[in-house]
């Protein structure tokens, strides 16, 4: 099911998918073309991570802030803009004559990504109520996000090794016509929220300095050292300045001003729990991507279209572990396939690790690979469920920006330190042994992350779905959009506002004092079995 009036639902879904794919497509299209990238523009060893590092960072330290825009000025807006900038600074990247401007040009696209994600995933969320057709539409979702990650590292070969590296930015630009093309004519405008309220660009300046502030810590760490004057000194203003986001954010939670995100979502143990998650899971994942296509290209003496066409396997494993989630998940709480997931993706980086100078693909790669991609691909929806689970639609762009960001977050930094990890172990040398020995080391860092996410899971996540509290003050338009998320929670938060909504969507509820804080669609989503 899906909700009336708001454009054919199967369109929409196929637009947020398109969306969706070409964000995490560049997230490791530019893997697999780093060699050839830093052969052809000059890049030095250690400026060669920020082609990745200048997507991400921007993508991550920004995404709550596009989840918040795409609440107060329309989903199908900030999601058009975003393709379209998506497209333009894609362009600028594959005609890039120098490092820095392909650096540039990476940065903006992970601008564009965090306006056009959170608006996305935020349409899924409003198009599909909570229930079975959502947990379906997930799926979906998640399996797209997976197998454009997956896809990436494959294009990316094939691009490089055929027609040169610049085609893995350029190969966006008509991708980005067709998504643009099909989210104008099948998702529906979406009236702005509120006249009075703006973006909260303070905290949007704090927690963007703060991360990308933590993150070149990280990095730095690996030339300076983790004692040196200068990592010391940026790792501290980066706890300063993500200190004083958090109080900002707390300050105008309790009052009047619209924050960049309500911490009172936090306090929601399924929120936290997933946000939580994904962050760990997040920053394995994007390390292991990393440290796999060097080894394949560099140890094994693979090429690129061979490495990218050794990544298929993984996407064949994600989609058969989210169909796995799919069927699941409707009938439990997302915990019950966290934890299985998680053990199963622990185990699969645990095995990466024991990647050898002298191996080969079958036992070094394939086998990990499946039992890998299995174990995230069970986690992905129900992550999504979880992390979104009982918001009001006024605050589904908030919701969705804060998981997103998230696992951006976790991404990058977890890609930092552990890059930082990996050339500890491998010093000044440059035999197979030596950079073997160094990805070794920080794909078992990588499973130590996964084992940490699952013990998340297990303490944190509740083993029954929650509905969330929703905003103090309701945008004046919440009423149209949500008319269903008012009445349920009114006996215990809002008694003055019980009797304008009720009698007009959900008289049942409303008398039945046992379902008042807990909406069929919630329980359908989250599952209420252990």
């Amino acid at each position: 099911m899906y909700k009336k009036g708001i454009g054919h639902p199967g369109l929409i879904l196929t637009a947020v998918a398109a969306a969706q794919f070409m964000a995490a497509l560049d997230i490791s299209i530019v893997n697999v073309a780093l060699p050839a990238i830093r052969a052809d523009l000059g890049f030095g060893a250690a400026r060669l991570q920020w082609v990745v590092h200048a997507y991400t960072l921007a993508f991550g330290g920004l995404l709550l802030l596009g989840g918040r825009m795409s609440d107060l000025y329309g989903r199908r807006g900030l999601l058009s803009v975003g393709l379209g900038l998506f497209g333009l600074s894609s362009l600028a990247g594959g005609l890039a004559q120098s490092a820095d401007l392909l650096v540039a040009a990476r940065a903006v696209q992970g601008l564009a990504a965090a306006a056009l994600v959170p608006a996305a995933l935020a349409t899924l969320t409003t198009t599909f109520p909570e229930g079975p057709g959502r947990t379906r539409a997930l799926g979906v979702w998640s399996a797209v996000n997976a197998a454009g990650g997956a896809t990436g590292v494959l294009a990316g070969g094939l691009l490089t090794d055929h027609v040169g590296w610049r085609w893995v930015m350029l190969v966006n630009v008509p991708v980005v016509v067709a998504a643009l093309a099909l989210t104008v004519t099948s998702v529906p405008a979406d009236r702005r929220r509120a006249q009075g309220e703006r973006p909260d660009l303070l905290g949007a300046f704090l927690g963007t300095c703060g991360v990308t502030l933590l993150v070149l810590g990280v990095v730095r760490a690996s030339e300076e050292g983790w004692t040196s004057a200068v990592t010391l000194g940026t790792l501290a203003a980066a706890v300063a300045l993500l200190a004083v986001f958090v109080l900002v954010e707390a300050a105008r939670s309790r009052g009047p001003r619209t924050p960049m995100i309500r911490l009172g979502l936090l306090r929601n143990r399924s929120i936290a729990g997933a946000n939580l998650f994904i962050f760990l899971a997040g920053a394995g994942m994007f390390a292991a991507f990393y440290f796999v296509s060097l080894y394949m290209q560099g140890v094994l003496r693979m090429s690129a279209t061979a490495t990218g066409l050794a990544f298929l396997p993984f996407t064949f494993g994600t989609v058969v572990g989210t169909v796995i989630a799919t069927g699941v998940s409707a009938r439990h709480a997302p915990r019950t396939l966290l934890i299985p997931g998680g053990v199963l993706a622990a185990i699969g980086f645990g095995w990466f690790s024991l990647i050898d100078p002298s191996g080969n693909f079958a036992v070094d790669v394939l086998g990990p690979s499946l039992v890998t991609s299995v174990g995230l691909g069970m986690c992905f929806a129900p992550l999504a469920a979880a992390g979104t689970a009982g918001v009001a639609p006024h605050e589904a762009g908030m919701a969705s920006g804060l998981l997103n960001s998230s696992r951006q977050l976790g991404g990058s930094v977890g890609l930092a330190a552990l890059t930082t990890v990996a050339a500890g172990r491998t010093g000044t040398g440059t035999t197979p042994a030596a950079v073997t020995s160094g990805y070794s080391l920080g794909l078992a860092v990588s499973g130590v992350l996964l084992a940490a996410a699952v013990a998340v899971a297990v303490t944190v996540l509740p083993r029954r779905g929650r509905t969330v509290r929703p905003a103090p003050e309701t945008p004046p338009e919440a009423p149209l959009e949500a008319p269903l998320e008012a009445p349920l929670e009114a006996p215990l938060e809002a008694p003055l506002e019980a009797p304008l909504e009720a009698p007009l969507e959900a008289p049942l509820e409303a008398t039945n004092p046992l379902r008042a804080t807990a909406p069929p669609e919630a329980v359908a989503t989250a599952g209420t079995h252990e």
